[in-house]
């Protein structure tokens, strides 16, 4: 019988110091523990008369991630996605799914590296789930697929972070109220 050990790679003999090994850098770590729809839904307010008539649609995709503490170095990530498709200010369908994932994070404290994980790349990780998952029900309400781009989480997550420290600088400092 095979051995289920995660890491095929053998820890390295001594103590890692001696050996002039960082210990300290080999328990960092990014595991997968599972990958789950937490919720999905279709609406088709407009079914089945939409389907007898022609239509040009407009779709708007929506994304947002959530980041929830499970316990020490565990951590449930959500990216929700929602995709909308108008057709003269009428909705065809409406789809929202939030693929979610746990994840073990090990080694990076509560710093800047941590963020970049669980905002950019833990989500990138969940987004071909949930693209299959809108695909499915998308098509299951009768509808021709809809194939959501590829993200650059990276980018987006950046863009976030400039966002947030934008709207810090432009609030007024605490204590400075001049009544």
């Amino acid at each position: 019988m095979a051995d289920n050990d995660s890491n095929p790679i053998p820890p390295p003999a001594g103590d890692g110091a001696a050996d002039g090994i960082d210990t300290a850098a080999d328990t960092r770590g990014v595991n997968l523990q599972r990958i789950y729809c937490k919720d999905a839904s279709l609406e088709v307010p407009l079914a089945p008369q939409i389907f007898a008539r022609n239509w040009t649609p407009q779709v708007d995709v929506r994304l947002n991630t959530e980041v929830d503490t499970l316990g020490e170095d565990f951590y449930q990530v959500v990216l929700a996605v929602t995709v909308t498709s108008k057709s003269d200010d009428q909705v065809l369908f409406l789809v929202e799914a939030q693929q979610a994932g746990v994840f073990e994070i090990k080694g990076f404290g509560q710093g800047p590296e941590l963020g970049a994980l669980l905002g950019a790349y833990c989500p990138s990780l969940l987004f071909p789930f949930a693209r299959e998952t809108i695909a499915d029900l998308i098509q299951r309400g009768g509808f021709p697929p809809v194939l959501l781009q590829p993200i650059d989480f990276n980018a987006a997550y950046t863009e976030h972070l400039r966002a947030r420290a934008a709207a810090a600088e432009s609030q007024p400092a605490a204590g400075n109220n001049l009544n």
